[in-house]
This record gives C-alpha cells, sequence and structure tokens, in this order.
C-alpha cells in the first residue's frame, strides 16, 4: 500500500479527511529531513499557503498525532518545553541529542532491534512502542567543551600563582 493510500485510511478510520491543510503539514514534516516545532512548522506551511492560520497548524497537528500519523517528541526538551514532530512512517529509530548545541541525529539500525528484542525477552514484554533518546556531545562540542576546560584550569593555574602566599 502506497504511504499516501495508508495516510488517508488512517484518518478514514477515525473520520477525518484528508484536506490540503493537513496534507501540507504531513509533507513538510516527512520531507524536511528535521525536526520542526509547531511555529517552525506553521511558518513553512505558510510560504506553501498563506491562507494557512496558527489555530489550524495546531488543530491539525493534534489531529495528526490523534491519527497516529505523527510522533510528538520533546527531545530532551532541548529548546524549553517545545515539542517536535516526525511522522510515525519512518522506521524505529533512537534520536541522539547534543546538550549543548541541540543538533540532533537519528540512528537506526539492528543493535536498536537487539535492545528492543533483549527487553521483550528479559521482561516477557511486547513492545508496541519504543521511543529512545541520547543525550551527550557531539564531537564538535566536545572539541568546544574541551577547550574550554584548558582554559579555565589555565585562568586557576594563573589566579592561584597571583595570590599572595600566606606564612
Amino acid at each position: 500500500m502506497a504511504v499516501q493510500e495508508a495516510i488517508k485510511d488512517s484518518l478514514k478510520s477515525r473520520g477525518v479527511r484528508l484536506t490540503r491543510q493537513r496534507q501540507i503539514l504531513l509533507d513538510l514534516i516527512d520531507r524536511s529531513g528535521q525536526h520542526l516545532d509547531a511555529e517552525r512548522l506553521f511558518r513553512m506551511a505558510k510560504d506553501i499557503d498563506p491562507k494557512l492560520n496558527r489555530v489550524t497548524v495546531y488543530r491539525t497537528l493534534k489531529i495528526l498525532k490523534e491519527g497516529g500519523l505523527v510522533d510528538e517528541l520533546d527531545l530532551m526538551h532541548q529548546s524549553g518545553d517545545q515539542h517536535f514532530y516526525e511522522t510515525k512512517l519512518k522506521q524505529e529509530h533512537a534520536h541522539v541529542i547534543c546538550l549543548r548545541c541541540g543538533r540532533v541525529e537519528e540512528f537506526f539500525g539492528e543493535p536498536l532491534q537487539r535492545l528492543r528484542r533483549q527487553v521483550e525477552d528479559h521482561f516477557g514484554f511486547q513492545i508496541l512502542l519504543a521511543r529512545t533518546e541520547i543525550g551527550g556531545y557531539c564531537a564538535h562540542c566536545q572539541a568546544i567543551r574541551a577547550q574550554e576546560l584548558r582554559d579555565a584550569a589555565g585562568e586557576a593555574n594563573r589566579d592561584s600563582k597571583a595570590m599572595p602566599r600566606k606564612r
């Protein structure tokens, strides 16, 4: 079944039509390659359809989420309490988030599937939904942090040499 047909069937089963606005948002979420928040989605959608308003975007995101077509993610709340959206049509994956710059990468593959099987086997659990977020520092931010630590250590060393010694 084609993706578009799956989307239409999912919405139809819930008594919801796939309107032009809903299609625009799904396309933006699916094709952007980014994790977009509602405000950014609104701005991008407005470029496509200037008549679109903010309320419609928020209402549509809620409908798409309830319809099982998008996931709402907090991504470790890198931007406050902001939520980000992605289509559920993707293969299961983990989000790897840099806690310094907020960059988000997606990790797919057998190790993730192996972890899922281990959890199911260990707990006798049937997993229906798995959402994995991993926080740390990307290579670029690790280099910046290392330099900041060296600079701080150098300042502390200079400060200790400048202080008069007690006798």
